[in-house]
C-alpha cells in the first residue's frame, strides 16, 4: 500500500464515486469485498459516505433520492486546478456539464459532464479533500478507461480539455489509445465498436485492485452481484468485469507484478 500523492496533476483521475438507492446494502457490499469501512462526507447533494481503508479515503458512495432512477454506475473524477474554467472548456468543446461547478463544502469544487459521446465523468478541484489516498492495495481505484464506439470521436475533446500526450496501440483490429501526462500513463479509451451495448452507451470503467481476482470474483456472486466476464489474463494482469447487486459495473484485477 502507497499513499498517493496529495496534488494531481490536471486531467489525472483522481477520485472515483457511486450514487445507489441502498445506501446501508452498498456500504456492506463493498465493506466486505474491498474491507472499506465508512465515514460521513458531504451532504449537499443528500447522504454520502467516504469508503476508507485503515483510515485513508478510497471512494465515494451517495444516496439518490427515491424519484430519482439514473442509471446506477461508477463515475471518475478528473483532477483540475480550476472546475469553473474545465466547465466552459467542456462546454466549447462539444461536451455538457449536468452539475455544477458549485462547492462540496470545504472538500472542494465540483462538476459532472458528458464528453461528445455522451461518456459522464466529474471534474473535481481540490480543497480539503484531495482524493484518493491510497494506491496499490486491495480495494483500491488502479486504472480508468473510458469505453466508447470509436476513440476518434472523443480523443481531440480530451486532449484539448486537458493536454494529454496520446499513445495509440497500433493495430488492424484494435482501437486503444492511453493518455499520458509528463509521460505517465493515466488513464486510457477504448474504442468497441458495436459492442458498445445501447443500454450503457459510452461510458468509464473503473478498474479496483484486488489480491486474487478468482476470489474476489466469487465473492461478488455470494454478495448478490454478477459476474459479467469470468476471469481472464489480459496485458495488465488478471482481471474479470462484474457489477454490484443495484447493477453498478466495474472491472477487479490483479495487476501483473503482484
Amino acid at each position: 500500500m502507497t499513499e498517493a500523492t496529495t496534488r494531481r496533476t490536471p486531467g489525472t483521475p483522481c477520485w472515483v464515486s457511486l450514487m445507489v438507492h441502498g445506501l446501508a446494502a452498498t456500504e456492506e457490499f463493498y465493506g466486505a469485498l474491498f474491507g472499506w469501512e465508512f465515514e460521513p462526507g458531504p451532504q449537499q447533494l443528500g447522504p454520502y459516505v467516504r469508503g476508507l481503508l485503515d483510515g485513508k479515503e478510497i471512494a465515494g458512495i451517495g444516496q439518490l433520492p427515491p424519484d430519482r432512477h439514473l442509471p446506477i454506475a461508477w463515475l471518475t473524477y478528473l483532477a483540475t486546478d480550476n472546475a469553473d474554467l474545465t466547465a466552459e472548456t467542456i462546454r466549447s468543446c462539444g461536451g455538457t456539464v449536468g452539475v455544477g461547478p458549485l462547492d462540496a463544502a470545504s472538500a472542494g469544487r465540483m462538476a459532472i459532464a458528458a464528453d461528445p459521446a455522451g461518456a459522464v465523468f466529474g471534474i473535481w478541484q481540490a480543497a480539503a479533500h484531495t482524493g484518493t489516498a491510497v494506491a496499490g492495495a486491495h480495494g483500491t481505484p488502479v486504472w480508468n478507461e473510458l469505453i466508447t464506439r470509436e476513440t476518434s470521436s472523443v480523443d481531440t475533446f480530451y486532449k484539448a480539455l486537458f493536454g494529454y500526450d496520446v499513445e495509440a496501440v497500433v493495430s488492424a483490429d484494435l482501437d486503444f489509445l492511453t493518455l499520458r501526462l509528463r509521460g505517465r500513463p493515466v488513464a486510457s479509451l477504448h474504442g468497441v465498436g458495436r459492442a458498445l451495448t445501447r443500454d450503457r452507451g459510452a461510458h468509464w470503467m473503473t478498474y479496483f485492485e484486488v489480491a486474487d481476482t478468482d476470489a474476489a470474483a466469487r465473492l461478488v456472486t455470494e454478495l448478490g452481484g454478477q459476474v459479467l466476464q469470468q476471469p481472464r489474463e489480459g496485458a495488465n494482469g488478471r482481471h474479470a468485469t462484474v457489477a454490484d447487486p443495484e447493477g453498478a459495473v466495474f472491472t477487479i484485477v490483479r495487476s501483473a507484478g503482484r
